[in-house]
């Protein structure tokens, strides 16, 4: 087992009772550790099955998982204290303090009190000034915060939050961000599954993208999108006829034809801009302006996914 290794999966399969199709079809990954890994999938996708798998709440219908070297299935009690999971869903005690639910987590988890850092764990998610208010009265915010905050009362070594940021206004998920890269400086391994494509784009060291319970591809964010290396180049024109849907199909390019611009994806390394540039000088199309822009990972998402 490699030493940076936080979580091994070889061939992860699950179907539930009556179900024609795999939530989880032949799953493997390899997370290192002291990252922010993303997970990344439509709604359906198997992304919160693989999780409650992880938190040993779904039983697996076969494969293998590994924490840190060890065994899922043989080595679970070891196991489960190394791992913090935050999930999607609301669910706490309303009528206990933050303080109290924290308090009362690190005891469930056999914390001795001497050893507990519960004020340090409020104040490191700034929840410290409400830390004797009730729970049921905190914004939508503070509750995610407080539910990160559960996950770590025995000092986990990996967490992973399913949709952290649901529902959350953007300048409380850029908190819940900062909070997280803050956990990654500590040395914590970070799996989350988002939503929001552009902010994992940001955030995440590595990246899997899984469809209809199938692994579509998974590696370094960046090595990512230079394996779908294609660009976009926008050109406004001042034609008042549209240009042929089939102007294009020789340069194998995808192109999208609009009343005053056209649109076309390209590889540049199968083709340049300027040949492209070309070809419409030849055509003599009044070029106003010109645009040319770099993939990103929704594009990537969302072509991956499609096909």
């Amino acid at each position: 087992m490699k030493e940076n290794i936080a979580i091994t999966i070889n061939n992860l399969s699950k179907i539930y009772k009556n179900q024609k199709n795999y939530s989880l079809d032949n799953i493997s990954l390899e997370i290192k550790s002291g990252i922010i890994f993303g997970l990344l999938g439509p709604n359906g996708a198997g992304k919160s099955t693989l999780i409650n798998i992880l938190a040993d709440l779904v039983y697996k219908t076969s494969g293998a998982i590994k924490i840190f070297g060890k065994d899922y299935s043989k080595e679970l009690y070891e196991i489960k204290p190394r791992i913090g999971i935050v999930p999607q869903e609301l669910n706490m005690d309303p009528f206990f303090t933050p303080y109290e639910l924290l308090e009362l987590q690190a005891g469930l988890y056999g914390v001795p009190k001497e050893k507990r850092q519960t004020k340090k764990i409020l104040r490191l998610l700034a929840l410290e000034d409400k830390s004797d208010a009730y729970a049921r009265t905190l914004s939508g915010g503070m509750k995610r915060r407080l539910l990160i905050a559960k996950a770590m009362v025995h000092d986990p070594e990996i967490l992973v939050l399913d949709e952290p940021t649901a529902g959350v206004d953007v300048e409380l998920r850029q908190t819940l961000w900062e909070n997280i890269k803050s956990l990654k400086t500590q040395g914590k391994t970070i799996v989350i599954t988002t939503h929001y494509l552009h902010e994992a784009e940001n955030l995440c060291d590595e990246i899997a993208i899984i469809n209809k319970g199938k692994l579509l591809i998974a590696d370094k964010t960046k090595n990512i999108k230079s394996k779908m290396s294609f660009k976009k180049i926008v050109i406004e024109h001042g034609n008042s006829t549209t240009i042929k849907d089939d102007t294009f199909n020789d340069l194998n390019v995808s192109f999208r034809n609009h009343s005053d611009h056209i649109t076309i994806e390209y590889d540049p390394s199968i083709i340049s801009h300027q040949e492209l540039l070309t070809r419409l000088v030849k055509l003599k199309i009044n070029i106003k302006d010109i645009k040319i822009e770099d993939n990103n990972l929704e594009e990537i998402f969302i072509k991956l996914v499609n096909e």
